[in-house]
C-alpha cells in the first residue's frame, strides 16, 4: 500500500491545487463512457483532489474495478455493505465527501436519482448526499433519443431544482457524448470554490495582436493567452460575471463566459472601450499583449520576396489601451501587465511606476520575461506587483493559474482596505 500512496502522490497537485483536501466521490455508471473514467479520476488528483470511485454492476460489466483502483490509489466501492460506505461518506466525520461527481451518468441513473429510487450503490449514494446538503456535478452520456426523451428532459429539470449541477453533452452521430475532461474538472472545481468575487463584474483582456504588413505577413509576439485566460478562469471560480477579449491564441475560453475574439490593436481598443461604455465593471485586467506598432501603409498585396532590398517601412504607434480606461470609467480598479526583458528589480519597480502615473493603474504587474519558465508560452509565470502606493508583492515561480489566484486575492485584499 504504500508504494501505491507514493504512486498517487507523484501526480498529486501537479496541475494544482485547487482540490487540495477534498474528497471527491467518482461515480460510475454503465454507459461506454466509462472508458474516461480514469482519465478523469487522474486529471481530479492532478489538481490535488483526493478521488474514492463508486461503481454500478453495469459499469463493471465494461470496465474492471482493479483499473479505478490504479487510477485513484483508493478501494473501488462496488457494492453496499455492513460497513454501510453509503452512510459514511455522507455524514460528518473524516470520510465524508466534499462533491459527488458522476461521470458518466446514464439516463437511467439521473432518473432514478430524480425520484428517490436508491437502488444501485451510485443511486444510494446519490440520495444520502441530497439529504446531506453535499454538491453533486453530472456529466450524462447516452444516446441522443434517450437525451431527447421528455421523461428524461423533465428528470433532469427535477434535479436541477434539486441543486444538482447538469453538465451538457456534446450532441453528434446520433450520441449525447460526455462532455471533455477538462470541461468535467474545470465544473468540480468552479462549485467547490469559494465565491467570494460574486457579484464583481470583470473585464480581462489577453493574448497578442497581429499588425499585417500584407495579407500574408504580420507583426505580432510569442504572447500565448494563457495568463489572460487563467486570471479569467479564476475570477470565474469566484462567482465574479466575466468578459473576456482576446488576440488570436490556441486556447478556448472558459464555459459561462462574454467571450471576444479580437486580431489587431485597433481591434482590442475599439472593442474594450465600446465595453466600457456600454457597462460598469469593478476590475479590469489588462493582461493582453497588443502589438505597439504597426505600418503606416500596409500592402494591400503580398510583396514579392524578390524586391530590392533593405526593405525600407514606416510604421507608427498603435493605440494605448490602458491610456483610456479610467477616462471612461474613473472607479474602476485597473491591474496592467508589463513584461520586460533581462531588468533588475529596481527598473522595474521604475517602469511600473511610470504606468501607474501615466495611466493611473491601481496596481502593475510585472514579469521578466528573460526568466526561464516565465512570460510567453510558459505554464508557469513569476510577477512583482507594484501598488498606486509603491508597495510591492513578489508572486513567485508558479502555475500561471496560482498566480492568477494570487492577484485576485492581492485585488481583494487592496479593495476591502479602501471600503473599511
Amino acid at each position: 500500500m504504500a508504494s501505491k500512496n507514493r504512486s498517487r502522490t507523484k501526480i498529486q497537485g501537479t496541475l494544482g491545487d485547487e482540490l487540495k483536501s477534498r474528497r471527491i466521490g467518482l461515480c460510475i455508471t454503465g454507459s461506454v463512457a466509462v472508458v474516461k473514467s480514469p482519465e478523469i479520476a487522474r486529471e481530479l488528483i492532478r489538481h490535488g483532489a483526493d478521488v474514492i470511485s463508486v461503481m454500478s454492476d453495469e459499469a463493471q460489466n465494461l470496465i474492471q474495478p482493479e483499473l479505478m483502483r490504479w487510477a485513484t490509489q483508493n478501494d473501488v466501492i462496488i457494492s453496499v455493505t455492513g460497513r454501510m460506505e453509503h452512510i459514511r461518506l455522507t455524514e460528518e466525520g473524516p470520510e465524508r465527501l466534499d462533491l459527488i461527481l458522476i461521470a458518466p451518468a446514464t439516463a437511467n441513473t439521473l432518473s432514478k436519482i430524480a425520484t428517490g429510487v436508491s437502488d444501485t450503490t451510485v443511486t444510494l449514494l446519490a440520495s444520502c448526499a441530497l439529504g446531506s446538503n453535499i454538491p453533486i456535478v453530472v456529466a450524462p452520456s447516452m444516446h441522443e433519443s434517450l437525451w431527447s426523451n421528455p421523461a428524461v428532459e423533465s428528470n433532469l429539470d427535477r434535479l436541477k431544482k434539486l441543486g444538482v449541477d447538469i453538465l451538457e453533452p456534446l450532441v453528434e452521430e446520433g450520441k449525447a457524448k460526455i462532455t471533455p475532461t477538462e470541461d468535467i474538472v474545470e465544473a468540480v472545481i468552479r462549485r467547490l470554490h469559494v465565491k467570494d468575487m460574486a457579484g464583481f463584474k470583470v473585464l480581462v483582456t489577453a493574448g497578442p495582436t497581429y499588425e499585417h504588413l500584407d495579407p500574408i505577413r504580420m507583426l505580432t509576439n510569442r504572447s500565448s493567452g494563457k495568463m489572460g485566460f487563467a486570471l479569467a478562469k479564476e475570477a470565474l471560480r469566484r462567482g465574479a460575471e466575466v468578459t473576456l477579449v482576446s488576440g488570436p491564441t490556441s486556447l478556448s475560453p472558459p464555459s459561462s463566459i462574454d467571450f471576444t475574439p479580437i486580431e489587431t490593436t485597433r481591434q482590442l481598443y475599439d472593442t474594450v472601450v465600446s465595453k466600457l461604455k456600454e457597462e460598469r465593471y469593478d476590475l479590469f485586467l489588462a493582461a493582453a499583449a497588443p502589438e505597439d506598432f504597426r505600418p503606416v501603409k500596409p500592402s494591400a498585396e503580398k510583396m514579392s520576396s524578390r524586391i530590392a532590398r533593405p526593405l525600407d517601412l514606416k510604421f507608427e504607434a498603435t493605440e494605448k489601451v490602458i491610456d483610456s480606461v479610467k477616462k471612461i470609467q474613473r472607479d474602476i480598479f485597473l491591474v496592467s501587465f508589463k513584461a520586460e526583458w533581462g531588468l533588475n528589480r529596481d527598473d522595474m519597480i521604475k517602469r511600473a511606476k511610470v504606468i501607474i502615473q501615466e495611466a493611473d493603474a491601481d496596481m502593475v504587474a510585472v514579469n521578466d520575461a528573460a526568466q526561464k519558465g516565465t512570460g510567453f508560452k510558459a505554464d508557469t509565470n513569476q510577477i512583482l506587483l507594484v501598488k498606486k502606493n509603491g508597495s510591492t508583492i513578489d508572486i513567485p515561480l508558479a502555475l500561471k493559474q496560482t498566480v492568477a489566484r494570487r492577484i485576485l486575492d492581492t485585488f481583494l485584499k487592496v479593495t476591502r482596505k479602501h471600503s473599511q
